[in-house]
């Protein structure tokens, strides 16, 4: 019994530490750019021929390893930059030739602000990618959103130069 006491008091600890510790910046209630997801159509020509070629996607290897897996963003901002939509809709496709495969989108802020603030951004980057793989036809069960906010910086630096590669979500196979 003293033994589960101290456990609960030291996790109370905890808690009352990083309660203290927390940004007095509330993610919603700070100014974050959204964008819509933006859909695209095929228009058909005067004489009912499509001016889109179309490609059978079934047919062509899976992708190469090289394949870009870093999406970078603005400062404060969770929106996919239209730069790196082909990163995103070419893991999608990836993923939709191959139903096994699962991949995790990891969330990544600069180093400004505080723990709690670019833990939620971070997760809201996370979810924006794989929002976009999701409206791109991949199953839900294949994705995975996780933030590791300022935690894990790409670069060491306090510059722009740095931050900007911070701010980021890295698409790993789980």
């Amino acid at each position: 019994m003293i033994k589960n006491s101290g456990k609960m008091l030291l996790a109370l600890a905890s808690v009352a530490v990083m309660a203290g510790c927390a940004s007095p910046v509330k993610l919603d209630k700070a100014e974050v750019e959204k964008k819509d997801v933006a859909t695209t159509t095929t228009t058909t020509q005067p004489t009912g021929q499509s001016s889109v070629a179309t490609q059978d996607l079934s047919t062509q290897p899976a992708a190469p390893a090289t394949l870009d897996r870093v999406i970078y963003f603005d400062f404060d901002s969770y929106a996919v930059k239209d730069e790196f939509r082909p990163i995103v809709e070419a893991h999608a496709n990836l993923l939709k030739q191959n139903p096994s495969t699962k991949e995790v989108a990891e969330g990544h802020t600069d180093e400004r602000g505080g723990s709690e603030y670019n833990l939620a951004l971070g997760q809201k980057r996370a979810e924006a990618v794989v929002k976009q793989m999701e409206v791109l036809g991949v199953g839900e069960s294949q994705l995975e959103a996780v933030s590791y906010g300022k935690e894990r910086p790409a670069v060491d630096g306090h510059d722009e130069s740095a931050w900007a590669k911070n701010r980021r979500v890295e698409l790993r196979s789980k």
